[in-house]
């Protein structure tokens, strides 16, 4: 399995975007104590992600075997129903701008910015990974499942994920807690895969409002795209 250990990833924080998604750029007193905290974490914030190529070996009724681990999710299924190479990821902000933000002022509005901070990180290490996939394999078009996203691929799926991933998310210091959720809180794990049709999971997602939403609802997407029976490529195509 071919992988990809991303540790040196740069990152910036637009301090005047940041106040104004805070709603702070008339209050010049907060805004000073935001560019205070903007500064600590630029100083020791050290965002990555690790990513894989990998193969799907199987296509189930529910799911698919990726290197040899079941995958349960039937909207998966149907997304890689004609790809034959995915990659497993796992993305996070770091343990060094984890442990900063537990050390922040006890101040609730503080402890938030934090973890608005943690986000962009997060946010730069997801970016950066997915160019850097897209130099190396032009895989076209992409798009991306997570395991927590939809009921379909619920939060447990993670274990199976992460064994895929194997030692990876330990090296870039991520773990799994019983609940599965990962520590530290700004990380993401998922699929990437080629893609014909634009998808989203936030297309399958009621939730309502949603701050991260990066599509609308479509309440017929189910039952149109991945309710009706697949039947699995009888053979790997190596284009895809």
């Amino acid at each position: 399995m071919e992988q990809h250990l991303l540790e040196d990833i740069p990152w910036q924080i637009d301090l005047a975007q940041l106040a104004r998604q805070l709603h702070l750029t008339e209050n010049q007193d907060a805004l000073q104590e935001l560019e205070q905290l903007v500064a600590q974490a630029q100083a020791i914030g050290r965002p990555k992600a690790f990513y894989a190529l990998a193969r799907v070996e199987a296509y189930l009724e529910q799911g698919v075997v990726v290197n040899g681990i079941e995958l349960r999710s039937r909207v998966l299924r149907v997304n890689l129903e004609h790809v034959h190479r995915v990659f497993p990821f796992v993305a996070t902000c770091g343990n060094e701008l984890e442990d900063w933000s537990q050390s922040v002022s006890n101040r609730l509005l503080h402890r938030f910015w934090a973890d608005q901070i943690k986000e962009s990180a997060l946010r730069s290490a997801i970016t950066y990974m997915r160019d850097h996939l897209v130099s190396h394999y032009q895989p076209g078009q992409i798009a991306q499942m997570n395991p927590g996203s939809l009921a379909d691929w619920p939060l447990g799926q993670q274990k199976p994920l992460f064994r895929i991933l194997g030692t990876a998310p330990q090296r870039i210091g991520v773990r799994l807690t019983e609940r599965m959720l990962m520590i530290p809180t700004k990380s993401v794990s998922g699929i990437i895969f080629p893609t014909e049709t634009t998808f989203e999971n936030c297309q399958l997602c009621p939730l309502e409002p949603c701050p991260s939403r990066r599509a609308v609802y479509d309440p017929t997407l189910y039952s149109r795209r991945y309710q009706s029976p697949v039947h699995a490529p009888s053979a790997p195509d190596e284009k895809t």
